[in-house]
């Protein structure tokens, strides 16, 4: 019986990517990840959640988006063409990790969890028009986003990495911080939208239901919890150096405050200047490279070696004597 390969077995026989071409294959997904976010925000800012009014047609007799729909049809319409090119993207991640020499299994399951993530999202998103957005489809639409965006920065991570055990590289009180600031930091992430869940921006112009609660108050609870990420976020900083860290690790804690700090000030302008849309996108901006830090914060606490394969050693009674 003659084997049948799949299409990925296929390509993988015949092409072997580079190391540099994999990782800028996942950084692909990072990238397309991030540009998604931020346009998934200026639909939202601009009011073009509802330009196209169904879904996954743009209308209920075009595939695609119409001169009539307007600047607001164009703006939705080619937020979802840019899920394809996010979809590509994860796909070209996924066919260089099976065809990586030898083939790196575990990379390649993370990689598929990164396609399961754009499709569900996708079918979120497409729920989310039939809801007239629904400001709790629209939050779940966002942290789905969040959710491929952490994944697609591990699976960027682990191609610069080996597939042995996770090695730490601090101690397990600090690596136990490490979990906190991401734990803290998703709940902020969640709290935002809350914010926005509320607030002035529903998506569209039409009457769009909002959560049952003031912006403000939801601003200020978010602002809290951003001060707790900040705290943590100092307290690694500091604990990185007392207990001599590599020098990678507390570069990224380094570029965690940096980011931390960029994104609250924006933060507090945005709120006392009335959420204006431009200072939105930046915000949303920065929670995407906030997130971003975080995650490879937590990842550079450990590594993992590249495996070897142990030489085989002949056994004494296969050994041949010099003189045979």
């Amino acid at each position: 019986m003659v084997a049948v390969l799949t299409p990925l077995a296929l390509i993988a026989q015949r092409w072997t990517p580079t190391p540099r071409t994999l990782q800028r294959a996942a950084m692909s997904a990072v990238v397309m990840s991030v540009l998604i976010i931020v346009t998934g925000g200026a639909v939202r800012l601009t009011g073009s959640g509802l330009g196209c009014d169904t879904w996954p047609k743009c209308t209920s007799d075009s595939l695609i988006v119409t001169p009539e729909q307007g600047f607001h049809g164009y703006v939705e319409f080619g937020n979802r063409m840019l899920t394809y090119i996010l979809s590509a993207a994860v796909g070209w991640a996924i066919i260089a990790a099976r065809s990586t020499k030898p083939w790196r299994r575990s990379l390649t399951r993370l990689s598929w969890v990164m396609f399961w993530l754009v499709m569900s999202n996708a079918i979120v998103g497409g729920v989310t028009v039939w809801m007239g957005l629904n400001p709790w489809t629209v939050a779940g639409h966002f942290l789905a986003a969040n959710a491929l965006l952490a994944v697609a920065v591990t699976v960027w991570q682990r191609t610069r990495e080996g597939d042995g055990a996770p090695i730490p590289r601090v101690p397990r009180p600090v690596r136990k911080l490490g979990w906190a600031i991401v734990a803290v930091t998703a709940v902020l992430i969640v709290l935002g939208t809350s914010v926005t869940g509320s607030g002035k921006h529903a998506g569209d112009k039409s009457e769009v239901p909002r959560m049952p609660w003031d912006w403000t108050d939801a601003a200020h609870l978010h602002a809290a919890a951003a001060w707790v990420v900040c705290a943590l976020a100092i307290a690694m900083f500091l604990v990185l150096r007392m207990v001599d860290a590599p020098d990678d690790t507390r570069h990224r804690s380094r570029d965690l405050l940096i980011v931390l700090v960029a994104q609250g000030a924006v933060g507090y302008v945005q709120f006392f200047t009335q959420v204006p849309e431009i200072l939105v996108a930046v915000h949303m901006l920065l929670s995407s490279l906030m997130w971003i830090a975080v995650i490879r914060l937590l990842l550079s606490l450990r590594e993992r070696p590249v495996e070897t394969p142990e030489p085989v050693v002949d056994s004494p009674a296969d050994q041949v004597p010099a003189s045979a």
